[in-house]
């Protein structure tokens, strides 16, 4: 899987030469259909694997008393959100424009992940700012709404019992601001610069495709994504989007 560094060398390649350009363009396309039917022939097989061990559980009850049979199911249940995840970060590129009023769509997110904190129970304390009249985007609605989200399962992951979570947007000029902000557990400065690569994950039972797949989505709609963080003192996620 290509890191970020291995991206950026190859779009100043692409930039500089046309015929590598062509040539680094069609082994990309090669690249994400290997990927594709590679993640979809393990998905078969894997998921008639966990449909056996369900009928297996529900036929002889007994069986949720061996040694590591919860291990073995969540296991199979990790793979297979890997699997998925790893599809959607390898489409996070190919975008299905719309043209819509962003600020509603971040006011939708915000209420819905308020909602899933009062399903919980959690004592988080969440709060949003959206500003308004922020003018029609055109983007891909649902990959947006993925990022946003991403970033506040993040934060939520991030904090305590006490935690807070801001999520703010405004627009200045021609591009819309989104941040995201947490007084959670933060970032120590040795792994900041390899949070966005792909299957690079300090959180267990992560995949590591969360993030470099929000890097991705933002960068396909122009924009760009950034980090700040203390450790022990929170972390601030900027999105920064072109309108």
């Amino acid at each position: 899987m290509l890191n970020n560094i291995d991206i950026n060398k190859m779009n100043r390649l692409m930039e500089e030469n046309s015929d590598a350009k062509q040539i680094i363009t069609q082994l990309m396309k090669n690249h994400q259909t290997a990927v594709s039917m590679i993640a979809h022939e393990i998905r078969n097989p894997l998921t008639l694997v966990s449909s056996s061990l369900q009928v297996i559980e529900a036929q002889h009850p007994e069986v949720k008393e061996f040694y590591s049979w919860n291990q073995t199911l969540e296991d199979v249940k990790f793979m297979c959100s890997l699997l998925d995840e790893l599809s959607t970060f390898n489409n996070g590129n190919s975008l299905h424009y719309s043209v819509f009023r962003i600020e509603q769509l971040l006011k939708n997110v915000a209420v819905s992940f308020a909602l899933s904190l009062d399903a919980d129970e959690s004592p988080i304390q969440f709060a949003s700012k959206i500003a308004s009249n922020m003018g029609d985007f055109t983007g891909d609605k649902v990959k947006l709404e993925q990022v946003i989200l991403n970033l506040l399962r993040n934060a939520r992951d991030a904090v305590g019992e006490d935690g807070k979570i801001f999520l703010s947007a405004s627009r200045d000029r021609d591009t819309v601001i989104i941040r995201c902000e947490d007084n959670g557990c933060g970032i120590p400065e040795e792994n900041i610069d390899t949070i966005f690569d792909p299957f690079v994950t300090f959180k267990e039972g992560g995949t590591g495709l969360g993030l470099a797949l929000s890097k991705r989505i933002a960068e396909a709609h122009g924009g760009n994504i950034s980090v700040k963080s203390d450790k022990n003192s929170g972390t601030v996620f900027t999105v920064a989007l072109p309108v």
